[in-house]
C-alpha cells in the first residue's frame, strides 16, 4: 500500500510532492537541497555544509519513516560541480560509516533555489 511522508522536522517541499513515499518495503526519499528546518537554503555556503544540510534532511526523512541511514539501499548526489566531489565525498563519508550503500554522483546544470547540491535516497524496511 502506498503511503506518502512527511517529516515534520525538515523545511515544507518546495512544490506538490512529499518528502518520501514508500509502499511499506521500500522507501524513496525526494532530493533533498540543503535547506534548513525552517526554510533557509544554504546556496552561499561552501559544499561541506550543504553537504551535511542535505544528507541531515534526508536522515530526519528516514526517521520519521521508522528507518536509519544503516537500511539506505542506494543514494544519488546531484552536484552543480563536479569538483566539489573531494569536498562533498568527506561529508558523505561521515553519514555512511561501514558499509556505505551504492552511489550515483553526477554534475547538473542548476538546482533549486542555487543550491550546489541535491541528494535522494532508496531504502528498505526489509531485513
Amino acid at each position: 500500500m502506498r503511503r506518502t511522508i512527511d517529516a515534520d522536522d525538515n523545511a515544507s517541499p518546495l512544490g506538490p510532492y512529499s518528502h518520501a513515499g514508500t509502499d511499506g518495503d521500500v522507501l524513496f526519499t525526494a532530493g533533498q537541497i540543503p535547506v534548513t528546518p525552517d526554510g533557509e537554503v544554504l546556496a552561499d555556503e561552501p559544499i561541506g555544509p550543504q553537504t551535511d544540510q542535505a544528507l541531515a534532511n534526508v536522515e530526519r526523512i528516514l526517521d520519521e519513516a521508522g528507518l536509519g541511514l544503516d537500511q539506505v539501499l542506494k543514494t544519488t548526489v546531484y552536484m552543480t560541480d563536479i569538483d566539489d566531489f573531494d569536498g562533498m565525498n568527506r561529508v558523505y563519508r561521515s553519514y555512511f560509516e561501514g558499509d556505505p550503500p551504492a552511489r550515483t554522483a553526477l554534475e547538473v546544470t542548476r538546482l533549486a533555489d542555487g543550491a550546489a547540491i541535491e541528494i535522494e535516497a532508496v531504502a528498505t524496511h526489509g531485513p
